[in-house]
């Protein structure tokens, strides 16, 4: 079974948590040791980022991020390569996050070629328009078996939401607000009224909430109202500043704790 398939068919009652960070920072070769240490914390789904000089959905941390990364000489065909050197090594499904444009250069069927290559499961697109998505993407993706993730935002119409829950699979990537990536200390009103309308919908696939989880009220929040939550910005900021995957996490981990 598809990796990301077998993953929420399979997790029973348990929450799911996912991390997002930056390939190539903070350091180029950091990129298979972040991987395979997350996977040995039990994290259950890594989201690897793909730097981009012009990541406008993304906050300053990630944005800083990227921009070291490049700095490092990080690129996609040393991303695979690197993802390739341990695909053995890992049985937690990988998703690539992002841009469309240095994906669109690379081709996009060899994209998806040396994402089967190197063990990924997937993509997320954050500026795939889903027209694209359906005539362009899709078709070539579903050939390799991946899964492209699409985002719902609390503005996402009720038709929209539907139409992507009915042409994608694997599961739904809820943005927690319209603003750029970045920590938050608790979730408003707002948001979990939001929150209460997907859940109200009863969609096929299951979600995961993502966007300013930072701390256990925002982990429980997302975690009430979806299969599991994605953290970024918090555990990017802590891998910069302990340059080392297992403090990071131990910092993380206490931080979700209080």
């Amino acid at each position: 079974m598809q990796k990301i398939n077998q993953l929420f068919t399979q997790r029973g009652d348990k929450k799911l948590l996912s991390l997002y960070f930056c390939a190539g920072a903070p350091t180029l070769n950091s990129t298979t040791d972040v991987i395979k240490t997350m996977q040995r914390r039990g994290i259950d789904m890594i989201e690897v980022g793909i730097p981009f000089s012009d990541p406008m959905a993304d906050g300053p941390v990630i944005q800083d991020a990227a921009t070291k990364s490049l700095k490092n000489g990080m690129t996609l065909q040393i991303l695979f390569n690197q993802l390739k050197s341990i695909k053995n090594e890992v049985s937690i499904p990988l998703l690539l996050m992002g841009y469309l444009n240095p994906i669109m250069q690379y081709g996009i069927e060899k994209f998806c070629q040396s994402c089967v290559e190197a063990g990924v499961s997937g993509m997320i697109i954050p500026d795939l328009p889903f027209k694209d998505y359906m005539e362009d993407i899709k078709p070539v993706a579903d050939k390799y078996d991946l899964r492209v993730i699409m985002l719902i935002t609390p503005e996402t119409s009720e038709e929209r939401v539907r139409f992507i829950d009915e042409h994608t699979e694997g599961f739904i990537y809820m943005v927690s607000s319209a603003a750029t990536t970045g920590a938050q200390q608790s979730f408003d009103e707002q948001k979990m009224i939001y929150f209460r309308r997907i859940n109200a919908m009863n969609l096929r696939n299951p979600r995961m909430i993502g966007f300013g989880i930072s701390n256990r009220q925002t982990l429980e929040s997302a975690q009430a109202n979806a299969a599991g939550a994605i953290i970024g910005s918090k555990f990017v900021t802590l891998l910069d500043e302990e340059k080392d995957a297992d403090r990071a996490l131990d910092r993380l981990f206490e931080a979700l704790a209080n």
